[in-house]
This record gives C-alpha cells, sequence and structure tokens, in this order.
C-alpha cells in the first residue's frame, strides 16, 4: 500500500536530521550491500542511502533497483541521497527512526 502524501511529509521532517547509513559505490548493490540495506531497514525503518556514483543516470539506475528490494519505498531523493522506508511489523523503540523521530 503507497504512503500518503502527509506520512511522506513526516518521513521527510524525520530524515532531514539523519545521517547516511549505507553508501553504494562502484559496486553497485552487491551481496554484502543489499544484506547491509535489509539489516537497516529492518532495524530503522527509514534510512539515507549515500550514492557515490558520479553518474546521474547511474544513480537514477541504481535507484530504480532499490526500490525493487521487498517492501522498500522511495521518500525522497535529493543529488547522491535517498531516502527509503520499510514498515517492520515489530520496531524496536530503541532504534526505529519512525518511534524515535
Amino acid at each position: 500500500m503507497p504512503i500518503s502524501i502527509d506520512r511522506k511529509k513526516q518521513f521527510r521532517t524525520i530524515g532531514h536530521k539523519l545521517n547516511p547509513i549505507v553508501t553504494i559505490a562502484g559496486n553497485g548493490l552487491s551481496p554484502n550491500v543489499i544484506a547491509e540495506l535489509n539489516r537497516a531497514l529492518d532495524d530503522h525503518e527509514l534510512i539515507k542511502v549515500k550514492l557515490a556514483n558520479p553518474e546521474r543516470e547511474d544513480r537514477k539506475e541504481l535507484v530504480q533497483e532499490l526500490i525493487q528490494l521487498p517492501n522498500v519505498e522511495l521518500i525522497q531523493e535529493i543529488g547522491k541521497v535517498v531516502l527509503l522506508y520499510r514498515a517492520n511489523k515489530k520496531p524496536n523503540p530503541k532504534l526505529s527512526n519512525i518511534l524515535r523521530g
């Protein structure tokens, strides 16, 4: 189910103060990067990801690959940073950026 516009605004407000948790560089979405993304999304629900690729078209392709991951929703994309969200059925109040935000 897509996230409402109001909810996305709330997430962008929370995401504004976050630092990127994962950086994706030249190797793209390797199995290790996907594992780290999944761990971060499970723990924090809302995360910033830095795309360290200088080519805009390559970054666009990478974003498309990211939103193909299970239940991942793109909240915002600004330059080389994207804000991703995936709901956790049992979020940890100490780790979840949504509950702490």
